[in-house]
């Protein structure tokens, strides 16, 4: 088993590897840039290392700065957590090169399932049904323009080398696609340095469903079953849920088939998911892999009982998978909604800022994976997920009405957050009732408002943690250091 890894990320699942490798006995390193000096991960880690200024080309990002980090620390392996890198066959490769090893699938399978047109090819040829678009990515909005005339109308600009809805766009009018197709490459180049993006025929009303495997390098493939994901704001999901309320135990039985099939095929290692839109007759279309742990993996986790990252350290270690198929007996019904710093107020655009109040719910079935802290200044450099808020409850009525207690009691101050928008949709009849659809919001929710304004509210405490700031011992004490201050600075010695 490894002896220390280094986190090639920041946020939430940094914190998330970093408490998991602890309870394994393995020492971590946390990476930073400017903007993440503070950072929680950079706390929690056993060491951190500096690799760069703020903009994400400069520092999580860049792969040799990445690599050399690991390097001089002694890290014998490394994770690369969502997002950023985690996707990048190239990163990957490199890591392999170095004598690292790499916590995810083998270099050569990022690059055939990353490379989402190679997926779609991969499958079609096992004849896994694939939503029909094109087999090729492409820079050049004119060669795109004249596969988008055979595609037809209304259909999907996506980035071929990520998800997470970075460089996609939904294009109804043959007019709207030259803007469309430009602003989604230059998104995509952002997001994951590679701008190429392919063509996807959009579906009417779909559920978008996913199943999650672990396979290890040894030929043995599980599922465990799967996720709802059909709640998403601009091709964003913001809450997951498992079950699904809409599979029957034969269409998850077949869903869960077809997933490792897939993963066979593709010579699958590690943890990862394979996507389906499935449609009102429950007839389910392959939509892509991620090679990556997803963001929504913790309700998975509640369900069956299982740590995922455990699993993929080991995995990655060389450790047979122990589980078989027969041994994922999921319990219960689970519900993340995703917290982010971004204002409702307007347009839903980021929020960042100086944390000055925190308080996350408490209680029975209630886990809350953040990357925040009271005091903690969220920039304005990523992507403004700030924590993940899960429920487990025995059925999916009562997880209903924990998440929504959990959410009301979700105090967050000094910046604004998307709480209220989420409790509004777990209060909808359509919600309630489980007809949910990746349209879901843009058809219900397209004009919501907040109910309620929070400046009276933001006002008072900003001026409580000036009063605080002025009044704490911690403030002389702790000039020039960048970590917070203990409770043995700001309250002495207050144990017995």
């Amino acid at each position: 088993m490894f002896k220390k890894i280094l986190i090639a990320n920041r946020g939430e699942i940094a914190v998330r590897v970093i408490r998991t490798a602890r309870e394994m006995g393995i020492k971590t390193v946390a990476i930073f840039s400017d903007a993440d000096q503070k950072a929680l991960s950079v706390l929690e880690a056993d060491e951190a290392v500096h690799i760069g200024p703020s903009e994400p080309k400069e520092s999580y990002l860049a792969i040799e700065k990445i690599i050399d980090a690991a390097k001089k620390t002694d890290a014998q392996a490394i994770h690369p957590g969502y997002g950023f890198l985690s996707e990048n066959a190239q990163f990957a490769k490199a890591v392999e090169d170095s004598g690292l090893v790499f916590i995810g699938p083998p270099s050569k399978v990022i690059a055939a399932l990353g490379d989402k047109t190679c997926a779609r090819q991969m499958m079609q040829d096992g004849g896994v049904p694939v939503i029909p678009g094109t087999t090729t990515a492409s820079l050049d909005p004119k060669a795109l323009a004249e596969q988008a005339k055979a595609v037809g109308f209304p259909l999907l600009i996506k980035a071929a080398a990520g998800g997470g809805g970075k460089g996609m766009r939904v294009v109804e009018q043959p007019q709207d696609f030259a803007d469309a197709c430009q602003s989604a490459i230059s998104e995509a180049a952002a997001a994951f340095g590679n701008g190429a993006v392919y063509l996807e025929k959009r579906l009417a009303r779909p559920r978008h469903i996913e199943i999650q495997i672990l396979a290890d390098s040894h030929g043995n493939v599980i599922h465990l079953n799967e996720r709802e994901c059909s709640i998403q704001r601009r091709h964003q999901k913001i809450i997951e849920e498992t079950p699904s309320p809409a599979l029957t135990p034969h269409l998850r039985e077949k869903m869960g088939a077809a997933a490792i099939a897939a993963a066979k095929a593709a010579g699958y290692v590690n943890a990862g998911t394979v996507e389906f839109l499935l449609d009102s007759d429950n007839s389910f279309l392959f939509l892509e892999v991620n090679t990556r742990l997803q963001v929504e993996h913790p309700i998975t986790e509640l369900v069956t009982g299982e740590d995922l990252v455990r699993r993929q350290i080991e995995i990655a270690a060389g450790k047979k998978l122990s589980l078989k198929q027969e041994d994922i007996r999921p319990k219960g019904h689970a519900i993340e909604c995703r917290i982010y710093g971004e204002d409702p107020q307007n347009n839903f655009m980021p929020s960042p800022g100086k944390i000055l109040l925190f308080s996350p719910p408490q209680g029975p079935g209630i886990r809350h994976d953040c990357g925040i802290y009271e005091g903690f200044t969220v920039p304005t450099d990523y992507d403004p997920i700030l924590a993940k808020l899960c429920v487990l409850a025995p059925d999916r009525p009562q997880a209903i009405a924990r998440m929504k207690n959990a959410l009301a009691d979700y105090a967050l101050l000094g910046i604004s957050t998307n709480t209220a928008f989420m409790y509004d949709i777990l209060s909808s009849a359509e919600f309630e009732r489980g007809g949910t659809y990746t349209d879901f919001l843009p058809e219900l929710f397209n004009s919501w408002s907040p109910k309620t304004e929070n400046d009276a509210l933001f006002a008072l405490a900003g001026v409580l943690a000036q009063i605080a700031e002025l009044k704490s011992p911690a403030k002389s004490a702790n000039a020039g250091k960048w970590r917070p201050a203990t409770p043995f600075e700001t309250l002495g010695p207050w144990r017995l």
